[in-house]
C-alpha cells in the first residue's frame, strides 16, 4: 500500500537544484484545486531565459523585499514555453476537458489567482506586470520540466487545429513578440512602422541576433505588420545568417566586417531608425549609438547584458534614443479571462503565418537529456531551439 502511495502522489521532475547543476528527481505530484487543471507535459521549449537561470546570470525567484532567493535555499523546476493535455479538471472549470491540448500562458495575474479586484496593471491591460504576478517556470513556482504541473484554467488556451505541439511550444515566444511589437507601436517617439509622414516613417530595421527571438521578430515585421523596408541582421553564426536570409533581409557577419561601416553602406549614410536587441548581449551597447539615427528608437528585448559598464549608454542619452523595454506576453484578457495575445499567437501558428519548424533544432525525449541543452548543445553551431518532447 505504501508504494502505491508513492507512485500515485509523486511524479519526475528536472530540478535546477543550484547554479549549473540539474537533477532528475522524485517530487510531490500537484494536487488540482477546483479552478484548477492538471496538465500532462507534452512539449517544452528550452528558452534562452532558462540558461540565464541557469548560469547564474539571472534568478527572478525573489522574497518579500525583492532580493533573489539562492537555488541551493530554493531549487527551481524551469520551463514555461508549454504546451500540455489536460488529465483532470477542477469541480468549477466548465469549457475545458480531459484529452484536450492546450497552450499556457505562464503568468499569473489577479484574475487566475482568483484575487478580490484588479489592480491598476490588470485593469489597464497590462496583466504581465500584475501586483501579484508570478510566473511558471520563471519566479519560482515549479515549471514544466515535470510530468505534471496544475494551473487556472483560465491559463490554458485550447488548440484547436492538428498542429503539431513542439511548434505550438514557440506560441509563449511569439506571444512575447506580440506585446514587445504593440508596446512599441504605442510609445510616442519619432519613427514609426508605416508612419503616413515619410520622415516620419522608420525606412530601416536592425535586429541584433538570428536566435528564435530574431527570427520571430523577422517573420512578424514581414508577415504580420507588412513592413517592406530594409531588414539587416548582426549574427555572428552562418547557420542563421542563412535562416534569417531566407526570411528576406540582409545579414552582417559582424566578426568579419566593421558594423557600422556596413549599416552606413546599406542604408546609404542614412543609418537605422529602429534597433532590435534580440540576443542580450551587453557588448553591443558600444556600437549601437554609431549605428541609429537620432532620436531612434532602441528596444531591449534581450536578457542578460553581464560584463558592460554603464557608461555605455552615455552616447544613447545624447542622441535622445527612446529606449523601450518590454517583456511577457500576457496583455489584455477576454471575458473569460484568457490572454488575448497568447489567443493571437496561437491563431497565427495554426494558420501558418509565420515559420517555426525551421527554428527548431534539437529535440529531448526525457527530463534525463535535457541537461545536454544547457551543458553542451546550446554551445554548437547549429543549435537554435531545443524542445523537449515528452
Amino acid at each position: 500500500m505504501n508504494n502505491l502511495i508513492t507512485k500515485t502522489s509523486t511524479m519526475q521532475a528536472l530540478v535546477l537544484c543550484d547554479i549549473g547543476k540539474l537533477e532528475v528527481r522524485q517530487v510531490p505530484k500537484p494536487q488540482v484545486a477546483s479552478n484548477q487543471i492538471l496538465l500532462s507535459s507534452s512539449a517544452v521549449g528550452v528558452c534562452g531565459s532558462d540558461f540565464h537561470i541557469f548560469s547564474g546570470e539571472s534568478n527572478f525567484n525573489k522574497d518579500k523585499y525583492g532580493q533573489p532567493i539562492p537555488l541551493l535555499q530554493q531549487p527551481q523546476i524551469l520551463g514555461h514555453e508549454i504546451v500540455g493535455v489536460v488529465e483532470e479538471v477542477g469541480a468549477e472549470v466548465q469549457d475545458l476537458s480531459v484529452g484536450d491540448r492546450v497552450v499556457l500562458d505562464q503568468g499569473l495575474n489577479c484574475l487566475s489567482q482568483k484575487g478580490k479586484s484588479l489592480c491598476e496593471y490588470c485593469l489597464t491591460g497590462d496583466s504581465h506586470q500584475c501586483e501579484i504576478y508570478q510566473e511558471y517556470g520563471i519566479t519560482g513556482l515549479a515549471g514544466a520540466f515535470a510530468e505534471y504541473l496544475t494551473v487556472p484554467a483560465v491559463n490554458a488556451i485550447k488548440i484547436n487545429s492538428d498542429l503539431e505541439s513542439v511548434q505550438a511550444v514557440l506560441t509563449e515566444p511569439l506571444g512575447c513578440i506580440i506585446h514587445t511589437s504593440d508596446v512599441v507601436a504605442k510609445t510616442r517617439t519619432r519613427y514609426k512602422i508605416g508612419a503616413e509622414e515619410w520622415e516620419r516613417r522608420v525606412q530601416s530595421i536592425l535586429i541584433f541576433g538570428a536566435g528564435p527571438a530574431g527570427l520571430l521578430f523577422i517573420q512578424y515585421l514581414r508577415n504580420i505588420l507588412g513592413y517592406d523596408g530594409l531588414i539587416l541582421v548582426s549574427e555572428t553564426n552562418a547557420q542563421k545568417r542563412e535562416l534569417a536570409k531566407g526570411f528576406g533581409v540582409d545579414v552582417i557577419d559582424p566578426q568579419t566586417v566593421n558594423i557600422v561601416e556596413a549599416v552606413r553602406e546599406k542604408t546609404n549614410g542614412r543609418l537605422v531608425e529602429y534597433v532590435i536587441d534580440a540576443c542580450g548581449n551587453g557588448l553591443i551597447f558600444k556600437s549601437i549609438p554609431s549605428l541609429m539615427r537620432k532620436q531612434a528608437t532602441f528596444l531591449m528585448y534581450g536578457f542578460g547584458h553581464g560584463g558592460v559598464d554603464l557608461s555605455v549608454l552615455n552616447n544613447l542619452q545624447f542622441i535622445e534614443t527612446t529606449l523601450v523595454c518590454a517583456t511577457g506576453a500576457s496583455g489584455k484578457l477576454d471575458a473569460h479571462g484568457r490572454s488575448l495575445t497568447y489567443s493571437q499567437a496561437l491563431r497565427t501558428l495554426e494558420e501558418k503565418q509565420i515559420d517555426v519548424s525551421s527554428l527548431i533544432t534539437h529535440r529531448y525525449y526525457s527530463l534525463e537529456t535535457v541537461a545536454q541543452a544547457f551543458i553542451n548543445d546550446y554551445k554548437l553551431s547549429d543549435y537554435i531551439k531545443g524542445v523537449v518532447v515528452l
